[in-house]
């Protein structure tokens, strides 16, 4: 053999190791990443949804597929859930502007003729399920199947904990991050409850209080009395423990944080990194480090840094705020962030008078539920995020809620409408609503994706095309098939959303 033939077998072997090797790790990383998805736990836009790349029809099981192992577990190899659009100058396909169908919201609905458009939708394997639609002008329930009957909610569960926040403090409340003197050459950072406070202030979220902004406005206080070296406590007493949710398995220690009154960056060590991740064991120590060392950067040095306790009449130094509940709920909804939700589920406890615990919590939000008329029996609350298995919620409280929101006599509660994700477009839903049977609910359907493995929710309201705006609520527990059920959720709400059910 030639020196050429024998050069040209080298790299024919180097080429079949590489696609072999590449193979492999390949297998491997989408093995380990489906593990999450399929329980919810990564996405690019939302905590606890899964995007549509883990959800393959050719793996899974297309709508209608029988195969056990193709419902174990999604492959992260998708087809293309893009709207029809124009490509950008880079080749991207471009998606639809946000833009709902307008309607005054007079059409009406005949039960019977929605009963029938909802029940025709027939998608096999994909999990019997709690589901209500109700007239958002009139309230009259339209369409019931189990609506009494509670189910795990996932993430739809936070629609219920920020209805909660918002309903006691009101769309425009802050969370003031304050720092206090506490003797001579001694300070103390004083956590609120801030859920998105930055350690750096950044140009591409103007709206978000950060420790940087903090410190520069502290050390302002502290050479103007002539003070250039400090003592630093930092106290995070405005919630109460535990910090980690009993209910809450191990496993989700990347995708969850330890709630605390104070933290930056969510607790998270990497900030920026996306929902999956390393979470600060303690967050509020944490912070308090990162403010030492914007301090330092003032010119004020830092000599040490411990736990205190603010007094009730220390003087306050300075302080930012958070921004706008309203702004912070919206944000919470169209990403589903976990650690979000259950900040404003403690700040709903505190502002229920109660402390900020997970119990307190959740029983300041059932009370404002019941207060709301919104309480259906079968609700039971163990977190605010939704990633507890043990919360139920019957989709006649989501509906009620949704309903609720959207009167005049509620405005503080709009946001929980203004912040659902729109169906092909932004947030959770952004990816979905991409077969031919439920495209046309792309730019209609609004709705609070809720994902855990073997469990499906979609509640929020859609415009339908006779005019009518219906709030809809439907929740999936243990299908046979995961993606067929995802599959039912999108055509069953796309096929309301084209209804002339009169």
């Amino acid at each position: 053999m030639d020196l050429k033939r024998i050069v040209v077998a080298v790299v024919a072997l180097l080429v079949v190791a590489g696609l072999v090797l590449g193979a492999v790790s390949g297998i491997f990383a989408s093995v380990a990443r489906q593990g999450l998805e399929a329980a919810g736990l990564e996405t690019p836009r939302a905590p606890s949804t899964l995007p549509a790349s883990a959800l393959d029809p050719s793996a899974s099981g297309t709508a209608g597929a029988t195969s056990p192992a193709a419902s174990a577990a999604p492959s992260t190899t998708a087809p293309s859930t893009a709207a029809p659009s124009t490509a950008g100058p880079d080749g991207a396909v471009a998606l639809p502007a946000p833009v709902l169908a307008g309607t005054e919201g007079q059409g009406t609905v005949s039960g019977a003729a929605l009963s029938d458009r909802i029940r025709g939708v027939k998608v096999k394997d994909s999990g019997g399920y709690s589901g209500e639609v109700r007239d958002m002008r009139t309230g009259a329930v339209v369409f019931s199947h189990r609506a009494g009957s509670g189910a795990i909610p996932a993430s739809t569960t936070k629609l219920v904990t920020a209805a909660a926040a918002l309903d006691l403090l009101g769309a425009e409340h802050r969370f003031t991050t304050s720092v206090v003197a506490a003797g001579k050459g001694r300070v103390v950072l004083v956590g609120g409850g801030d859920p998105y406070l930055l350690e750096k202030g950044s140009s591409d979220q103007p709206t978000r209080a950060s420790l940087s902004t903090l410190a520069r406005r502290t050390a302002t206080a502290l050479k103007a009395d002539g003070v250039r070296k400090v003592s630093l406590g930092y106290d995070a007493s405005l919630f109460s423990g535990p910090a980690w949710n009993p209910t809450w398995p191990g496993s989700y220690g990347d995708v969850a944080s330890r709630v605390s009154a104070l933290w930056v960056n969510e607790g998270r060590t990497t900030p920026g990194g996306g929902v999956l991740g390393p979470r600060e064991g303690d967050p509020a120590k944490d912070a308090a480090k990162a403010f030492a060392s914007q301090l330092e950067k003032q010119g004020i040095d830092v000599g040490g840094v411990s736990t205190a306790r603010a007094g009730k009449d220390a003087t306050r130094l300075a302080a930012v705020s958070s921004m706008t509940l309203e702004r912070i709920v919206e944000h919470v909804l169209m990403t589903s962030d976990n650690d979000g939700a259950e900040v404003l589920l403690r700040q709903a406890g505190v502002a229920g008078g109660r402390k900020g615990s997970f119990a307190d919590g959740t029983a300041v939000v059932a009370a404002r539920l019941k207060d709301l008329g919104a309480w259906t029996s079968g609700t039971r609350l163990v977190d605010g995020s939704g990633l507890s298995r043990s919360t139920r919620i019957p989709a006649a409280t989501l509906t009620k809620l949704l309903r609720v929101a959207g009167e005049e006599s509620h405005p503080q509660l709009r946001p929980l409408i203004t912040g659902l994700p729109v169906a092909g477009v932004e947030g959770s839903l952004a990816t979905r609503f991409g077969d031919d049977e439920s495209l046309a609910g792309r730019g209609v359907v609004r709705g609070k994706t809720g994902t855990l493995s073997k469990v499906h929710g979609l509640a929020g309201t859609i415009t339908t095309r006779d005019g009518s705006v219906l709030a809809y609520a439907f929740l999936v527990n243990d299908p046979k098939n995961d993606y067929n059920a995802t599959v039912w959720l999108q055509r069953v709400t796309a096929a309301i959303s084209t209804c002339g059910c009169r």
